[in-house]
């Protein structure tokens, strides 16, 4: 038999990874089962099992996918922007969440509300799954140390209250950004427009340059 090509691998593992990401979008990790995933794909019972050791592991890598969606742009705007606001940094992401689809890690388009109803049942597993909380928490404390930086980085230009407690603060814009996560996966928050003019008004208290009075 032919050795299967890295190519052919990675996208035999994403085909699988995209059938597990619409059962548990669906019906969700814990009545999902290996043999629904193989079902999914249209593959043999055993065939999952030649690219991830357990379901476990599946549910890491789109947990992974759904918060990269996320925190990405946010971390991408705190190390490249030289004094970004607050509102800066939350905006950023609300450009992610109002897309149809995104690229995930192997650049494959997935659809944005599949990636999101994983992620919000990604926090019942980082209470009750080490490996998953261990892995989650070690994302959480990479983003938050680039906004706290992004911040620290504000109030020497101005932009950001030196009253603000930069650590504090990069907490309150995750929990913003979680906040809108669960909205737009479990609430029918679909339509986004406007937000990120919302969100300035609301931190800043004043209107984007150039944005149109209602």
């Amino acid at each position: 038999m032919p050795r299967i090509t890295p190519e052919r691998r990675e996208a035999k593992r994403a085909h699988i990874m995209a059938a597990a990401r619409r059962c548990f979008s669906r019906d969700g990790f814990h009545q999902t089962s290996m043999p629904d995933i193989a079902a999914e794909a249209g593959v043999s019972a055993g065939a999952p099992y030649r690219y991830f050791a357990s379901k476990e592991e599946i549910i890491l890598a789109i947990a992974a996918d759904a918060f990269r969606l996320i925190f990405d742009p946010v971390e991408q705007l705190a190390a490249a922007a030289d004094a970004p606001s607050v509102a800066d940094l939350v905006a950023a992401a609300l450009a992610a969440l109002s897309v149809e689809t995104v690229a995930d890690s192997a650049g494959r388009p997935v659809p944005v509300d599949e990636l999101l109803r994983c992620a919000v049942q990604t926090w019942s597993e980082v209470l009750r799954d080490d490996a998953v909380r261990s892995r989650a928490l070690e994302g959480f404390e990479s983003v938050r140390r680039s906004i706290a930086d992004a911040l620290c980085r504000g109030q020497t230009a101005g932009v950001v209250p030196l009253a603000m407690e930069p650590e504090r603060g990069a907490r309150m814009v995750m929990g913003l950004l979680h906040g809108l996560l669960l909205q737009r996966a479990a609430f029918d928050l679909t339509e986004m427009t406007g937000f990120d003019e919302d969100i300035r008004i609301l931190l800043e208290g004043t209107e984007r340059p150039g944005a149109s009075s209602r």
